[in-house]
């Protein structure tokens, strides 16, 4: 690319708090229903500033009959931006949160189960050695 052509400017904070421009150039845009060329829709689950995957949707709305205006953290690195996205877009975003939060599920589960086997393994073991007394109650 030598800078000749359609390109676009984006503005983008670092988590420094330091803002750069930085300038897309497309060899071959996307032609919109106005003849203008569109962007390639970026993934919302990752961070434009540092690269993280777990981004999450602090808000979002509906930006026309297609199109989801999402407001996306990171809690890597604490970006914030907005962004438009297709609602096919979004539904696939929706479906990575759901899987997100059922391992989450599985391993808040998982680590409860542990610790409470822990826990009734001591105080079994207390039990067993007469370390606990009424006055314990």
């Amino acid at each position: 690319m030598d800078g000749e052509g359609p390109h676009q400017v984006k503005k983008v904070v670092l988590p420094s708090g330091k803002t750069i421009e930085v300038v897309l150039f497309s060899e071959r845009p996307a032609e919109t229903s106005h003849g203008r060329a569109e962007p390639p829709e970026q993934d919302p689950s990752v961070c434009v500033a540092c690269g993280c995957r777990m981004v999450y949707p602090a808000e979002w709305q509906e930006a026309g009959p297609s199109h989801w205006s999402v407001i996306l953290r990171c809690p890597n690195c604490g970006h914030e931006r907005e962004g438009v996205f297709t609602q096919e877009t979004v539904e696939s975003f929706d479906e990575q949160l759901d899987d997100g939060v059922d391992l989450l599920d599985r391993d808040y589960r998982r680590l409860l189960r542990a610790n409470l086997t822990e826990e009734i393994d001591r105080f079994v073991d207390a039990l067993r050695v007469d370390a606990v007394l009424p006055e314990d109650f």
